[in-house]
């Protein structure tokens, strides 16, 4: 009789004779395989040491020391995997200056269109097309350089883009050319995407429970330089020559700039392996539009409700302007201030997101703002209260539907983020055009009315949207519920720790069936040897 031991992996074929020495072979055979074993162990034991000398090597080839290779980076700044930065208020606060003041750039020139007719001594039409340059390079822009947030680290891109536009802003504040001033406002736009590289790093460098409020903070000081560039700018070119709006548009990014080396934190390439190229991104960017529903569903979400935003600021200068209220063009830039009220509520609005699935965020958001622009379809063109109403809701819970679907967005693929925000916000620049064209035809067309039922329109196209794809669906599921209807995320959270717990349970049970069926096999085995040593023994 012959006993295989496949426990030594060297000698997979070592055989033991039985007899009355059996016992004692087996003991040498046992204590060679518990000395191969105790190799192993040891070859095991000094894999983890091995591993954690290749991570810390990968770690400290991330490190920096120097942008650029010759500016160096404040030590504190600097990359570093064992004590990783608080992303704080003083950070959130300089996120939120730094997208006030770069995305302004885009919006300076819309109340200066009569100033510079004057000044270049060309008619409207030719004037009216420098918001279009200025749009069509911060398409392009979005297109072709926020990408480079997944392919690059984001501290030199930002310095880099910031230090051009500034310096593009020097043309503009001194050329007499309108030219000359159409063509650098088509690359400050380009160049005008820093909130848009700062979105996604937001999110990387805030902690999960924290992560809305740091994109609620971005957010916030993007629409607050959406608003407060054409009060700026307006209240200046009143009392001062276009030329100041610039001017002051160089200080401000000089200040983005400076902050920016002394504020922003290093961080690490997502693209560590080399595995992306540039068109790679490109082509990705593509991909992830079409082939990702909780992207698709935002997109059209944000289509709809960017669509309304512009819808009612555009016409609300209409509105405000005739009767029965004809406000100055002054005061009717004073009604930018209500909407920065509403938008200064973006830390609540971060805070309350980071306590809900963003989907639940999303359908509230989405409720209030049906309900302000009823007060707005009812009211709007009688009393000055529904357009107050309306103005303050439109812009705190356009702000909560759009940071809570970004949030949801960034949770389909972290090292693709900057990816997936420059989709998300080619969507909202899509509903944009869309708004602004069909919403000031139906104004002028059919009146102040029929421009807000055009709204309301929009506004149950989201819902259906928003709707038809429920909070917990899997990533590739493209209509339908599952997973559940849990609102808060610490309870989903929970849960989902739960079924992990339980998936490994039936695990853990099936390797104590099969110990206990070997240890079975081990007992009906030596019950046999001691048999057949009874038998041979009376034969004897």
């Amino acid at each position: 009789m012959t006993i295989t031991d496949t426990t030594a992996e060297s000698s997979p074929t070592a055989t033991v004779n039985a007899g009355p020495h059996e016992p004692q072979q087996q003991d040498a055979a046992s204590t060679t395989s518990e000395n191969l074993n105790r190799k192993g162990q040891e070859k095991v034991d000094l894999e983890p040491a091995t591993e954690a000398v290749t991570t810390n090597t990968a770690e400290s080839a991330l490190v920096n020391s120097k942008d650029f290779g010759f500016l160096p980076i404040p030590k504190r700044l600097r990359y570093d995997p064992a004590r990783p930065l608080t992303f704080g208020l003083l950070m959130n606060i300089a996120f939120g200056f730094a997208s006030t003041f770069t995305v302004a750039n885009l919006y300076y020139c819309q109340p200066l269109l009569i100033q510079f007719s004057l000044s270049f001594g060309v008619s409207y039409s030719q004037v009216s097309q420098i918001p279009t340059f200025t749009q069509a390079g911060y398409a392009i822009g979005l297109v072709l350089i926020s990408p480079l947030g997944d392919l690059l680290r984001r501290r030199p891109l930002i310095i880099t883009v910031v230090t051009i536009s500034t310096s593009l802003s020097i043309g503009l504040a001194v050329t007499k050319s309108l030219g000359v001033f159409k063509a650098l406002s088509f690359l400050v736009g380009m160049v005008t995407v820093t909130p848009q590289i700062l979105i996604p790093l937001a999110a990387d460098l805030a902690p999960e429970h924290r992560r809305a409020s740091a994109i609620s903070f971005v957010f916030s000081g993007l629409l607050f330089g959406v608003l407060i560039a054409r009060v700026l700018a307006g209240i200046i070119a009143e009392f001062q020559s276009w030329r100041v709006v610039y001017y002051f548009a160089i200080a401000v990014q000089s200040l983005v700039l400076v902050g920016a080396y002394l504020i922003l934190p290093d961080y690490p390439s997502k693209n560590v392996n080399g595995e992306l190229t540039y068109w790679k991104i490109l082509w990705t960017m593509a991909k992830f539009a079409v082939t990702e529903p909780m992207l698709i569903q935002a997109c059209l979400v944000n289509i709809g409700s960017s669509a309304c935003f512009t819808n009612f600021w555009v016409t609300l200068t209409f509105l405000l302007g005739g009767p029965p209220y004809n406000y100055s063009t002054l005061a009717i830039g004073l009604f930018g201030l209500v909407g920065i009220l509403g938008v200064s509520m973006g830390p609540v609005v971060g805070y309350v997101i980071d306590r809900l699935v963003p989907w639940y965020a999303s359908c509230f958001a989405l409720l209030m703002l049906i309900l302000a622009q009823s007060v707005q379809l009812g009211a709007g063109g009688i009393n000055i209260a529904a357009v107050i109403i309306s103005v303050f809701g439109l812009d705190l819970f356009r702000q909560m539907l759009q940071t809570s679907l970004t949030t949801a967005v960034f949770g389909i693929s972290a090292p693709a983020r900057s990816r997936l925000n420059a989709v998300l916000i080619l969507s909202i620049f899509l509903g944009q055009v869309m708004g602004t064209a069909a919403g000031t035809h139906v104004f002028v067309t059919f009146g102040w009315r029929a421009g807000a039922a055009l709204s309301m329109g929009l506004y149950a196209w989201q819902a259906i949207v928003l709707l038809s794809r429920g909070p917990h669906c899997k990533r590739y599921t493209w209509f339908g519920y599952e997973g559940g209807l849990e609102a808060r995320k610490s309870r989903q959270a929970t849960k989902k720790a739960d079924e992990s717990q339980d998936l490994k349970r039936p695990e853990d049970a099936e390797e104590k069936v099969g110990f206990d069926e070997k240890e079975k096999g081990k007992e009906s085995h030596g019950a046999g040897a001691e048999e057949k040593q009874d038998l041979d023994t009376k034969s004897g």
